[in-house]
């Protein structure tokens, strides 16, 4: 049986904790490690995926999803968005070091469950906007040794608004998005803008991807309303050496919903995860 261990509250270095789940079998053995990253607007509980959490422990491994610190989520309410300002002052370079501090947690020596894990078999897998960091971060970092995108972006830069937009994001220093799902209205700072411009080549996704030389899968739905599909053809010909797995139909969340109340994960989603999960065996 799965054992899931949910809500470990760990320091982040940008005053706020970072919530994590994990999830394995209880066999004492050495498993390898996979480390999700959800996307914009998400958070480790939406939808299916602690569905996918326990198909991957089933398969052998050890997973990790959590909340990126400044996602918007608190301890108290780890799901959904009740911390506005924090969301509104997350940055790519904060969900980085997010990420980083979530390595070095379950590398280091005193890591709780360090007897159920292989910390020389490191699988990072990111969905959208998570898919762009976790390919940054598998660039920067030895210790990561197989990259998988799930609907990944390409492009930070063209996603930022042009023209009057911008003038007006950047004279009242704030815009609003609305969350479709709660109706919230969500705040941007432009420190989101300006430091992206002040780390724009590290944050370039072309760049990165044509440094990747580990094991790299990109997936990606072709009716994703999303982020369209050609990103995900655009990231494999960055890496002609990556593998291209296009999943015929498949919307941005690969069929899932938010709550998601079936015990079942859904048929997009479950392809996904199997290919994932063969990937990352090997």
């Amino acid at each position: 049986m799965v054992a899931t261990y949910k809500n470990i509250s760990i320091a982040g270095i940008h005053q706020k904790p970072i919530l994590i789940d994990v999830s394995y079998l209880e066999d004492g053995k050495q498993k390898p490690i996979v480390v999700f990253c959800h996307g914009y607007k998400g958070f480790k509980d939406w939808g299916a995926w602690d569905l996918v959490a326990d198909a991957f422990a089933n398969a052998g491994f050890f997973f990790i999803k959590f909340n990126f610190s400044h996602n918007g989520g608190t301890i108290e309410q780890p799901i959904d968005f009740p911390d506005l300002e924090a969301f509104g002052n997350n940055n790519f370079i904060k969900e980085l070091d997010d990420l980083d501090t979530v390595i070095n947690w379950f590398t280091s020596s005193d890591f709780d469950f360090k007897h159920e894990v292989a910390i020389t078999k490191i699988t990072l897998i990111g969905h959208s906007r998570g898919g762009g960091i976790v390919t940054i971060k598998a660039a920067e970092d030895t210790r990561v040794t197989k990259l998988i995108t799930w609907a990944s972006v390409s492009d930070y830069k063209n996603r930022f608004p042009k023209g009057d937009a911008m003038k007006d994001w950047k004279n009242k220093g704030v815009m609003y998005v609305e969350n479709g799902r709660t109706k919230q209205q969500m705040p941007h700072y432009i420190q989101f803008y300006t430091s992206f411009i002040e780390h724009e080549e590290r944050l370039t996704i072309s760049r990165a991807t044509k440094t990747i030389n580990i094991p790299h899968l990109i997936i990606h739905g072709t009716s994703d309303p999303t982020v369209n599909f050609q990103e995900g053809r655009d990231i494999h010909s960055w890496n002609p050496k990556s593998e291209l797995f296009l999943v015929e139909g498949a919307d941005h969340v690969f069929g899932a919903k938010h709550p998601w109340n079936h015990n079942e994960i859904p048929e997009h989603l479950k392809e996904i995860t199997l290919k994932s999960i063969d990937f990352a065996i090997l």
